[in-house]
């Protein structure tokens, strides 16, 4: 027992030395942690370079997947502010909060004041919210708010600063809203999609989200899955599929041939890709993206 203890006590006393040796030397700018890229686009864009902002989830990692290292808890207690989603996107979070200096690092669930909508479609058992509400452009302004709220908080001096930037990126977000406005007129208003991730955008625009239950396009296409595909589009008589990725291309040819419908992406921007951060892409970007292949589906004119 004592041979076990004592591992334990030494790799306490080296996790409490790293976090009061970090802190120490931190950078003079307020340190910024997210759980999701669009919250570190927000953050960004109202903090400006008065702030460093950092996703603790890697590019290409799934955020439903993850689960923080020592090094990252390190990184969290070291933070000013940790911004997460919220409505049980992030499973990992439940476990660090605990284990998070809060007289330090202020914690803050972004999406505590939305209005949540029960899991559709969704595999998870233990989910019980759909955790996707920033693709409703107006649920995303609210989590804007709620970030430039925080950071007033933990860097009140530069409230003139955070309220310019914070009045920036909400005329992108009235921008964003009114294009989007296109949706309510429509021919077609149901869309078939691989990820059951745009339900508060549906309800927000009179849509229907019909979700392909589980069927993942980067893996090869059972004999199964494929008939249910094919069903399904038969059914909704769909001419177009939308994808989370670039999609297998055995399954791209097969929703091509026998149901001639057009197999193309709608990004549920959960994060970015290293060719669309190449590409300097952003939240308002991949949006924009969104809606062009939304009215290419539902038969709305383009603009």
């Amino acid at each position: 027992m004592k041979n076990r203890i004592i591992p334990l006590l030494a790799f306490a006393l080296v996790f409490v030395l790293l976090v009061g040796c970090g802190r120490e030397s931190r950078s003079s700018k307020p340190q910024i942690i997210v759980s999701l890229y669009p919250l570190q686009d927000f953050a960004q864009k109202i903090g400006g370079n008065l702030v460093e902002v950092t996703n603790i989830v890697p590019p290409g990692t799934e955020p439903h997947d993850f689960d923080p290292s020592p090094q990252d808890m390190i990184k969290l207690n070291k933070a000013d502010l940790f911004l997460y989603n919220g409505a049980g996107l992030e499973a990992w979070v439940n476990h660090a909060i605990p284990n998070i200096d809060q007289t330090h690092t202020l914690v803050v669930n972004t999406s505590a004041k939305i209005p949540l909508k029960k899991a559709k479609d969704l595999k998870e058992v233990d989910q019980v919210y759909d955790p996707h509400v920033w693709l409703n452009p107006y649920m995303a302004e609210q989590q804007a708010k709620v970030i430039y709220d925080s950071m007033i908080k933990i860097d009140p001096k530069h409230k003139k600063e955070f309220t310019e930037n914070y009045q920036r990126l909400n005329k992108q977000f009235i921008d964003l809203q009114k294009s989007y406005e296109s949706l309510l007129h429509t021919p077609s208003r149901e869309f078939v999609t691989s990820h059951a991730a745009f339900q508060y955008l549906a309800d927000q625009y009179h849509l229907k989200q019909v979700a392909i239950s589980g069927l993942s396009p980067e893996d090869e296409p059972s004999p199964k899955a494929v008939k249910q595909l094919v069903d399904m589009l038969r059914k909704h008589k769909a001419k177009v599929v939308f994808f989370e990725t670039l999609v297998n291309n055995k399954l791209a040819d097969t929703v091509k041939n026998e149901i001639h419908a057009e197999a193309i992406v709608l990004n549920p921007l959960e994060g970015l890709s290293k060719q669309e951060i190449a590409n300097k892409e952003d939240y308002f970007s991949v949006m924009k993206s969104n809606l062009i292949n939304l009215k290419k589906a539902l038969g709305g004119a383009n603009g």
